[in-house]
């Protein structure tokens, strides 16, 4: 027997589709981004960055410490089958590309995944998701300054024969005591965001385009001494090692979705945005498999595997001459200082828009009349990551962080079905193609390279994620300012 259900009166202020239970608050994509746009307290985000400078910066989110320094540990892994893992990983993330370009075309805001959560999944799961972004952005940021330390110290020999002491250079588990570099260039990063976007694009697009150039002279050198014999056995370990090497390179891409954190900044986003995922992406993969293909037909796989400056030590073998591999190094120091800065800005764009929300503290969402850059949230994030990146190992976080991404793309997937579904007539952009074959598979391909991480890392995920389901029951749920409006 049915009954009828009495509903409450809808306030005319609460959006309809507001759920009182916390767990399924959900935001409609029209109230993410009126709030977005909303001049809050008379100073907001401003729209400064055209498709140039944000390809730019998707391309300095991703080409980084991944191919640099991350490459040695992929090919210890897959062997010369490196490049069917880059090619793997990179399926992976074009069909989440193809979510991310839907959803960033549809809900034009700073939240990224997270907001794209809200807008589908329910508060709690959004959460979780902003949690993980922690991983994906903040961790990684330490991942990634700790791999800008070890090309410094390349470059220094290169250029005076001397290296920085390893006792100031790399942190307890890599035999030193404080890695001084990746505290410098995270310190740098945040100096340049707070200063505005103009100058903070300005800066990446230079340092993207200069990094493209070297990866490319990286690729004609090696070409030089390319013999195909290097590449056989092809797959060395199997398709197991195929698969553990594409879990590795998908650390090459992450950074590719932190172009939807910059939607408040973007001219025309809802054209902009799907348009530069799909550009950097395809950039990407090219340059990885050109690069590992080179470098191991060059030299050999064992040659590359386990090496933490790979590349500067290829063209230093090669060349017979260190000027080569000091301009590799150059290229690295200037392309892993590149992530630092887009990956930061990332961070603080996804912690503004938790502030909104009332889900983290309200000093993140303040933004300075005069740079219109959120000042206190930037030297926040810059000072707690830079404490991991002081005193961690580039190992200990690097398939966390990856199995992190990749959980929250498997959210981004879901979540363009559950908008579909929720929100039919919805502006539109971009449409995912083959829909919904490509985000179902898109699910699969994440949870399959999940499954490569390992056990252990499953255990750490799970802890992590435990401990963001506490976090949101024991602060963020009952501060949230949809739980303000549930009660009004």
């Amino acid at each position: 027997m049915h009954h009828q259900r009495r509903d409450r009166p809808v306030s005319p202020l609460r959006p309809p589709s507001l759920s009182p239970r916390p767990g399924l608050r959900i935001k409609s994509p029209d109230q993410l981004v009126a709030e977005s746009g909303a001049d809050l307290e008379g100073h907001g985000l401003k729209r400064t960055m055209g498709l140039f400078q944000l390809v730019c910066f998707g391309v300095g989110a991703i080409v980084g410490t991944g191919i640099f320094v991350g490459l040695s540990d992929t090919v210890a892994e897959a062997g010369p089958a490196v490049v069917l893992s880059f090619v793997l990983a990179a399926i992976t993330c074009i069909f989440t590309a193809f979510s991310f370009a839907e959803l960033g075309g549809a809900i034009p805001v700073s939240g990224s995944s997270y907001s794209f959560a809200y807008a589908t999944l329910g508060e709690r799961i959004a959460f979780l998701v902003g949690w993980c972004l922690l991983l994906e952005y903040g961790v990684s940021v330490s991942a990634v300054a700790v791999g800008w330390s070890q090309y410094v110290n390349e470059l220094l020999n290169s250029l005076v024969g001397w290296h920085l002491p390893a006792a100031l250079s790399a942190g307890p588990g890599d035999g030193g005591v404080i890695n001084l570099p990746a505290i410098v260039v995270i310190m740098m990063a945040a100096t340049l965001l707070v200063r505005g976007i103009r100058e903070s694009a300005g800066a990446t697009a230079a340092m993207a385009v200069l990094k493209i150039g070297i990866l490319i002279a990286f690729c004609a050198i090696a070409f030089t001494a390319f013999e195909a014999g290097n590449l056989t056995p092809f797959v060395t370990h199997g398709p197991a090692g195929v698969t553990a090497g594409a879990s590795l390179a998908f650390f090459s891409y992450i950074g590719f979705d932190a172009i939807t954190t910059a939607g408040e900044e973007v001219k025309n986003p809802r054209r902009n945005i799907p348009i530069a995922i799909l550009i950097c992406i395809g950039v990407a993969t090219l340059l990885y498999c050109a690069v590992a293909l080179t470098a191991i037909g060059a030299l050999g796989a064992d040659a590359v595997s386990d090496k933490p400056a790979a590349l500067s030590l290829i063209v230093d073998q090669v060349t017979g001459s260190t000027v080569g591999g000091g301009i590799i190094a150059f290229g690295a120091v200037v392309a892993i200082a590149s992530v630092v800065l887009a990956v930061m800005y990332g961070q603080t764009r996804i912690l503004m828009s938790m502030s909104r929300d009332g889900l983290v503290p309200r000093v993140f969402e303040r933004v300075s009349p005069r740079t219109a850059t959120p000042v206190a949230n930037t030297w926040i994030v810059a000072a707690v990551f830079a404490v991991p990146a002081a005193f961690a190992s580039l190992d200990v976080v690097v398939n966390l962080t990856t199995i992190g991404t990749l959980g929250i793309m498997v959210a981004v997937n879901v979540a363009v079905i559950a908008l579909r579904r929720r929100n039919p007539g919805l502006k539109r952009s971009f449409r995912v193609p083959l829909y919904p074959l490509s985000p179902i598979l898109g699910v699969i391909f994440c949870l399959y390279l999940m499954y490569g991480t390992g056990w252990a890392t499953w255990v750490q995920f799970a802890v992590f994620l435990a401990a963001g389901a506490a976090v949101y029951a024991g602060y963020s749920r009952s501060r949230s300012r949809l739980a303000g409006a549930d009660q009004d």
